[in-house]
C-alpha cells in the first residue's frame, strides 16, 4: 500500500462518525455467523447510531471509496462487510512504519 492509498484510509476513518460507523459494521459482522460472507444489514446499525439516514449514506459512501468496506444491495437492504484486504495492508503498512 502506497503513501497515497494509506492516507485516503485514514481520512476516512478521522470523521468521528465514520470511525463508529465503520467499528459498528466490524462488530456485527464478528457476530455474524448467520451467513458465510459475514455481511451485514446497515439498518440494523443506523438503530443504534445517532445520525441520520443521509448522513450515513454519506459515510458509507466515504468508507467503500477508501476501499475499507463492501456494499451490496440485497432486495430493500443494503448489506456492509469489512475489506479485510484493505485493513491487513494497512496494518502491514503501519508496522512497517513504527519499525523504522
Amino acid at each position: 500500500m502506497n503513501t497515497t492509498q494509506l492516507a485516503k484510509v485514514l481520512k476516512a476513518l478521522s470523521h468521528p462518525n465514520r470511525l463508529e460507523l465503520y467499528l459498528e459494521i466490524a462488530k456485527k459482522q464478528e457476530t455474524s455467523f448467520e451467513s458465510s460472507d459475514k455481511c451485514c444489514l446497515i439498518h440494523e446499525i443506523m438503530k443504534s447510531l445517532k445520525i441520520g439516514a443521509p448522513t450515513v449514506s454519506h459515510h458509507l459512501k466515504e468508507l467503500a471509496n477508501a476501499d475499507l468496506i463492501i456494499t451490496e444491495r440485497q432486495g430493500k437492504y443494503l448489506m456492509a462487510k469489512i475489506n479485510e484486504t484493505t485493513i491487513n495492508e494497512v496494518v502491514r503498512a503501519l508496522s512497517v512504519a513504527s519499525n523504522t
